[in-house]
């Protein structure tokens, strides 16, 4: 096997863990019942005119499984907090303090958790539509060095090990997609 392909192959791989891993970061944003600082990390404030993420401005922290508690480091942020919380579309309600934001996380009715896993299936099936793109230039690729000279067996053995990673990824994101329905359908 030649260096190209091999370096070919080591791109795909190295694409396709990445793709898996923002599925599951993506999934991670999705609620699932219980109160978790990702819920909100990617909101942004307005932080001295600049949009910034809450977890930059502020501790986020879950003193339980339905409270988030949002402690900023300057007490002049509260406002904006309370502000980008209830401008967003988690359709949450934050409750302003002295010195903190606190939310309280609602349960989650059967309709919603219907609607969060069709949330998550779309999700998962936007990662496997990362994956396939990937192998399908990875393929493109290969194809343009059959075509330069290399040798034929050797670009439908590299295609072959391609389909096998392409095969091995999706089954990891359809485990993330498992896991992340069987705990929105747990009550």
């Amino acid at each position: 096997m030649t260096e190209e392909i091999q370096f070919y192959l080591s791109e795909a791989e190295e694409s396709m863990q990445k793709a898996v891993q923002h599925t599951g970061n993506e999934l991670s944003k999705i609620r699932a019942g219980k109160a978790s600082p990702a819920m909100i990390e990617h909101l942004r404030v307005d932080y001295y005119g600049t949009p910034t993420p809450i977890s930059q401005v502020a501790n986020i922290a879950a003193p339980d499984a339905r409270t988030l508690l949002i402690k900023p480091w300057e007490k002049n942020m509260i406002g904006e907090i309370n502000k980008a919380i209830k401008n967003s579309d988690l359709g949450l309600n934050p409750q302003q303090e002295a010195d903190a934001v606190r939310l309280n996380i609602p349960a989650l009715t059967e309709e919603r958790r219907r609607d969060l896993v069709k949330q998550v299936k779309a999700e998962t099936e936007n990662g496997k539509i990362s994956i396939r793109n990937i192998r399908k230039d990875v393929n493109d690729s290969l194809k343009k060095l059959q075509k330069e000279g290399t040798a034929e067996d050797a670009v439908r053995d590299a295609e072959g090990r391609v389909q096998k990673l392409t095969d091995n990824y999706i089954v990891k994101i359809d485990e993330l997609l498992a896991k992340k329905e069987a705990e929105i359908m747990t009550i």
